[in-house]
């Protein structure tokens, strides 16, 4: 990795990382071995685990130990009030033994720990100093400590996720994936019934995948097993997207779970584009990475109405899709808001990254073709009166009052007929501006 800006910060989080996901191959492995209480269900049912918590707390100690806890802005998603009820004892006793056991090894991976462990007080602040809420201004680290945790909990795929977003853009992008291989096709091979025990009899290793903005480039290293010791660059090498831009020949992902997307819209949007290949379904911003790696194409994701895609959940893997060549826009075609807090607001109805924008552009017009007729559309009429239009189809008038009028033709309605539309704009002075077109 050459020096430039974010170097040091790219360079400690990419050791944290490694350390995050070391301890998390220990809580699964003890996970899946036992039947110890170390999951629980939050507010809004998800799931959390011991691994959660603690490798919160590890990575947050761990980036104000090397930038200062006066100078640090960390937005993640977990919280400390489960673990501070009072039948949580034993549950807060299992993050504290795991975290300074993470951090008694951070020399193992060119890092500085504690002199001494840390107490349950410590790591509960630790925890809990991971509060901001992001925003447009300043430099925030934006943390997904197991997403996935599903998938975690059951021996398959899951990411550790690190970002740095300045000034409303993420700048840098950390993800490290305990279960996914680093041999080529590591994705297509594993299999959704023991992912874990397949791992482990082949001998293959997870891996840490890293980028930062302006680069043009990704890279992947080998995870750190046992009692090896991380030694920059730690066997990386760059990778890319896939040169594929033939839907048939195209592989494309989605989320297993049909709560976080609509499985039959994205299966009309895929037989609209003429893909052929039965969808990856998998867990985590593992999707992302596979984009990245050059082992999947597309990745569709059509939230259901009302759900709000949170910052932490893709921050990381959109900007390792968009520096190893590929295209990440919500399903109108718009770059991803990341300035406006722990939300992607605004976001147009889902999410679609892509490894070329020849793909892209196929799958935004299959979105706008299959829409009106579905079931997603028509649950979001209440709260979406505008017309949804074609990004690709845009006419800009200028006035010399200062003012920009905007307006999109649906290419829908491109495709089928003739008519008149009319925009109004608003200026600086008192008139209005009426145009109107014939096609």
């Amino acid at each position: 990795m050459e020096d430039g800006k974010y170097s040091k910060e790219l360079n400690v989080a990419v050791r944290v990382v490694h350390m995050a996901c070391s301890l998390c191959e220990k809580v699964q492995k003890q996970l899946l071995s036992t039947n110890s209480d170390q999951v629980k269900s939050k507010d809004d049912d998800s799931l959390v685990t011991v691994a959660d918590w603690s490798v919160q707390a590890t990575v947050s100690w761990m980036l104000k130990k090397a930038f200062g806890s006066q100078n640090i802005s960390i937005v993640a998603e977990e919280d400390i009030q489960t673990l501070c009820k009072s039948e949580s004892q034993s549950l807060l006793a299992m993050v504290v033994s795991a975290v300074n056991i993470s951090l008694a090894e951070a020399p193992r991976f060119g890092l500085h720990g504690p002199e001494k462990p840390l107490s349950a007080s410590e790591i509960l602040e630790a925890i809990s100093q991971c509060n901001s809420r992001g925003g447009p201004l300043g430099q925030h680290w934006v943390l997904d400590p197991v997403d996935g945790t599903l998938g975690f909990v059951r021996g398959d795929q899951y990411a550790v996720a690190l970002a740095m977003i300045e000034n409303g853009e993420v700048v840098m992008g950390v993800l490290g994936c305990p279960n996914y291989s680093v041999k080529d096709d590591g994705l297509n091979k594993y299999t959704q019934e023991n992912p874990v025990m397949s791992k482990i009899s082949s001998g293959e290793v997870g891996c840490v995948m890293y980028t930062r903005k302006g680069s043009g480039k990704a890279w992947m290293q080998p995870l750190i097993h046992r009692d090896e010791t991380f030694e920059w660059p730690n066997s990386a090498k760059l990778v890319q997207v896939s040169s594929v831009d033939d839907p048939t020949l195209a592989t494309f992902c989605e989320p297993v779970e049909k709560t976080n997307s609509n499985h039959s819209f994205a299966a009309g949007v895929a037989s609209t584009v003429g893909l052929r290949n039965k969808p990856l379904r998998v867990y985590s911003m593992v999707k992302y990475a596979a984009i990245a790696r050059g082992e999947a194409e597309i990745y569709m994701r059509f939230a259901r109405a009302g759900y709000k895609e949170k910052i932490w959940d893709h921050a990381a893997g959109v900007l390792l899709v968009q520096e190893a060549g590929g295209v990440v826009t919500d399903a109108g075609g718009r770059p991803l808001d990341f300035s406006r807090g722990i939300y992607l607001e605004g976001l147009d109805r889902g999410i679609i990254a892509c490894s070329g924008i020849k793909l892209h552009d196929k799958i935004i017009g299959a979105v706008y073709a299959s829409w009106e007729s579905s079931n997603l559309a028509s649950s979001q009429k209440a709260n979406n009166s505008h017309l949804r239009i074609h990004p690709s189809f845009t006419h800009t008038l200028k006035k010399k009052e200062k003012k920009v009028c905007a307006f999109q033709i649906p290419v829908t309605k491109l495709s089928t007929r003739s008519f008149r539309f009319s925009i109004i704009s608003m200026i600086e002075k008192p008139t209005n501006l009426k145009t109107v077109i014939t096609l």
